[in-house]
């Protein structure tokens, strides 16, 4: 069985030109909103004595889209998670609503749900960015979990606190942006998948209904495209939770 790598189209595909800023890259193409992703081989776990599947370690490869309509795409997206500059440490303890006026402190806006799976999965519906398997040495996730002890403060306030900046360093796996080659995707973004998760917007929600995050973490968590979690409010932040920014695309 053969996969296309999303490194190898990376390159080529996702060329801003003048459709968006230099730190962006365009993500165009045919988005298939309902598409059939078997899974054909699981992780298993020992739970108390009792052997459970955990997650999907391998997909059945294509994909296939049960719609034939597709929705036409075209965006910008950030490169790399905020601060969007290779080499550095994602921004993590952020809310909803602070990811979303940075964005729009600078001319741009939070990623749709609809985005961020399209910009990870891209047009052949890969259930990873990295394509059909479960693959945590491509991008940063299934790291050993470590329990949080300590009560954060948001990201600024717990930097600027002794205590609080030793709590984190000692659960903290983020990594710097684009360190991992292989986590990028079709159109060049990188760590769709893993690292820190991402704070999403969902359009035509009402108020405290607005937020999702997408991606996985660096944790042995749900770390693909498609699923988004939807509990948190607009005011939550994390140790694990960062964000990116999208923009429209011109002309």
């Amino acid at each position: 069985m053969t996969t296309v790598s999303a490194v190898a189209t990376g390159a080529s595909r996702g060329d801003p030109g003048t459709a968006c800023p230099t730190d962006m890259r365009l993500v165009s193409g045919n988005h298939c909103l309902s598409p059939e992703q078997l899974c054909l081989a699981w992780n298993e776990v020992n739970v108390s004595g009792k052997v459970e599947r955990n997650q999907c370690k391998r997909y059945r490869e294509p994909s296939r889209c049960i719609e034939e309509r597709r929705q036409p795409m075209r965006f910008c997206m950030d490169t790399f998670e905020w601060p969007n500059q290779k080499g550095i440490v994602p921004r993590n303890l952020t809310s909803w609503q602070e990811a979303k006026d940075a964005c729009e402190g600078i001319g741009k806006r939070l990623c749709t749900d609809d985005e961020f799976t399209f910009a990870c999965e891209g047009e052949a519906m890969r259930p990873h960015v990295t394509g059909f398997e479960r693959d945590g040495t491509k991008c940063s996730y299934d790291l050993p979990y470590k329990p949080r002890t300590f009560n954060f403060e948001k990201h600024d306030a717990c930097l600027a606190d002794p205590a609080c900046k030793e709590a984190l360093a000692a659960i903290d796996q983020r990594l710097p942006a684009g360190s991992m080659p292989d986590c990028v995707s079709d159109h060049g973004v990188y760590d769709l998948n893993g690292n820190v998760n991402e704070w999403v917007a969902l359009p035509n929600k009402g108020f405290s209904k607005r937020a999702g995050l997408k991606g996985g973490w660096w944790g042995p968590v749900r770390d693909r495209c498609r699923p988004i979690t939807t509990f948190h409010g607009e005011s939550d932040y994390g140790y694990e939770v960062g964000f990116r920014c999208c923009k429209d695309a011109n002309p």
